[in-house]
């Protein structure tokens, strides 16, 4: 009885192996093709990104190494909207997108000009055009009054925004299964096994079937990509995040460093640290955060803070994500990277569609995405 039940659980025309918002924008996306879409999540002892990460919608800087990903951030950027309103609208749950715009706040001459040149060599690769201003201190104070003395100025991108990652995780889940999605607490899938035209999935739960996989398990995708051909050299990348507590509104822009949610709070972040596996949090790191912030917004000295916590990036060689398919086994497919909030729209729609479809956009070079570039 109990294994019959599981095997019908499981059976389902696609498998997205990770619950996080890679995976749940994937299936949301396939679900919408009329395709039906079993989520197999490790749960809460995953290492989730999704719960930890900064809410940012970003473009400006994104792909700066590589033109393709900084095209399919902007896309991703332009069909948020359409997203958020349909999550909102069958939900009930606002996740509170805005995008007017972001600012990446520099404390130095020097950082400023290396910030404009990265930012002037990005746009004359893109002959569309890729809008961005430099502001000086005076230029920021007219948008954020608050802004310290001790900062040189600001790049401005507008087409950035932010969103409550939270409340996004919970939308998405809602919106799945209202269209028939099934999410499985699974625990960890120990093994793929290629199994003719289907995929044979194995965990703890048991065992369980497929037409089409979708490894979008985070740092979990090094051990699975192998099991259908695919290999995924991701590794984990630490950020330490601080929330101070809510304040009157005062930023009305989401910047690199900092920003305020919708309730008030104030985040406070952007570590890069390589310690592997390690999600702890470190004094010396929380207190270069905690510096930084203060001297970009002095009033914040006197706000208490209420909580931090670091969480791991989903890092490839070059920072850039990975879309493809197997070749040794058609209908497994890899998706990594370490945006997920920002390209959540892009995978939601013309990612989610090539998967389901066999069709890529045209707008989104498959390519330069493709795994194959880290053999070179």
């Amino acid at each position: 009885m109990t294994e019959s039940v599981r095997l019908n659980r499981g059976s389902s025309d696609v498998a997205v192996i990770g619950g996080g918002l890679v995976g749940l924008c994937i299936a949301l996306g396939i679900q919408r093709q009329g395709q039906q879409v079993t989520v197999y999540d490790e749960g809460d002892i995953a290492l989730r990104a999704s719960r930890g990460n900064f809410g940012l919608v970003w473009v400006q800087g994104k792909g700066d190494n590589l033109p393709a990903y900084a095209r399919i951030t902007r896309l991703s950027a332009k069909l948020w909207g359409g997203l958020a309103e349909d999550l909102t609208q069958h939900t009930g749950i606002d996740i509170q997108l805005q995008q007017r715009g972001g600012l990446f706040v520099c404390l130095s001459e020097s950082e400023l000009n290396s910030r404009q040149q990265m930012l002037e060599k990005m746009a004359a690769e893109h002959p569309q055009g890729y809008p961005f201003d430099v502001l000086d201190l005076q230029q920021l104070r007219e948008l954020i009054p608050e802004i310290g003395p001790e900062v040189a100025g600001a790049t401005w991108g507008p087409e950035d925004g932010h969103v409550n990652p939270l409340y996004l995780l919970r939308a998405l889940v809602a919106r799945f299964e209202s269209l028939g999605g099934k999410l499985v607490n699974a625990g960890q899938v120990s093994n793929i096994i290629p199994k003719q035209s289907q995929f044979v999935l194995q965990s703890e739960q048991g065992e369980f079937s497929c037409n089409k996989v979708v490894l979008t398990a985070g740092l979990g995708n090094k051990s699975l990509g192998p099991m259908v051909g695919i290999d995924a050299p991701v590794f984990p990348n630490r950020g330490q995040v601080l929330i101070a507590e809510r304040v009157k509104p005062f930023l009305n822009y989401p910047t690199g460093h900092v920003r305020q949610t919708v309730e008030g709070t104030v985040q406070c972040g952007d570590s890069k640290e390589d310690v592997g596996f390690d999600t702890g949090t470190t004094t010396d790191v929380l207190a270069q955060i905690a510096h930084r912030a203060t001297t970009m917004f002095p009033l914040l000295k006197d706000v208490n803070l209420i909580r931090s916590w670091g969480a791991l990036r989903i890092m490839t060689p070059d920072g850039n994500p990975v879309y493809q398919q197997s070749e040794q086994y058609p209908g497994a497919y890899l998706v990594t990277c370490h945006s997920g909030v920002t390209l959540a729209a892009a995978h939601a729609g013309p990612i989610a569609d090539w998967i389901a479809t066999g069709i890529a956009d045209p707008a989104i070079d498959l390519e330069k995405f493709h795994g194959s570039r880290f053999q070179l």
